[in-house]
């Protein structure tokens, strides 16, 4: 099952959205900048332009690897993927993943259901990995907090986002 390039332009937007609300001085901005020792002067050095495009970039590989962690129909792809005639018009295998995808292409398939995975994977994998790196780097709590939230929203939305219409 491949995702459609628009879905998951759309889910890559969702970080970068996300983003310029939650990390607004109005919102959470003020507290992270804080918690991270960034300042309006390091801030200014830096060269914006190739931050966001290097930033929606890795948000389109995130969003391509939450789509089989959200859509649940592809399993049954990565399952038959192996088989001769896999992909073969006419051939069993291609037959049995149609008649599959015909009784359950739907199932699970709501914003509700991806946004629940999204926060899964922001507690059980974002949050752990956020939180070991800032223990190394001895990182305060609040930070790894405030990140870790950031990305488990983020994804939720764009696990519902790329359920929903994928």
């Amino acid at each position: 099952m491949i995702p459609s390039i628009g879905v998951i332009a759309l889910a890559a937007l969702v970080p970068m959205v996300m983003g310029f609300i939650y990390y607004n001085p109005k919102t959470i901005g003020t507290a992270w900048m804080k918690a991270s020792g960034m300042t309006e002067e390091k801030m200014k050095g830096a060269n914006m332009p190739a931050i966001f495009g290097v930033s929606l970039l890795l948000s389109f590989l995130l969003a391509f690897i939450v789509f089989p962690m959200v859509v649940h129909q592809s399993a049954l792809y990565s399952l038959m993927a192996g088989d001769a005639g896999f992909g073969v018009e006419g051939s069993d295998t291609t037959l049995a993943l149609n008649e599959l995808m015909e009784l359950y292409g739907d199932r699970f398939r709501t914003f509700k259901h991806g946004a629940f995975h999204g926060v899964i994977v922001g507690i059980f994998l974002v949050f752990p990995i956020l939180g070991i790196n800032d223990l190394f780097e001895r990182r305060p709590l609040k930070l790894t907090l405030i990140n870790a939230s950031y990305w488990t929203i983020s994804i939720a939305l764009m696990g519902g986002v790329i359920c929903q219409w994928a």
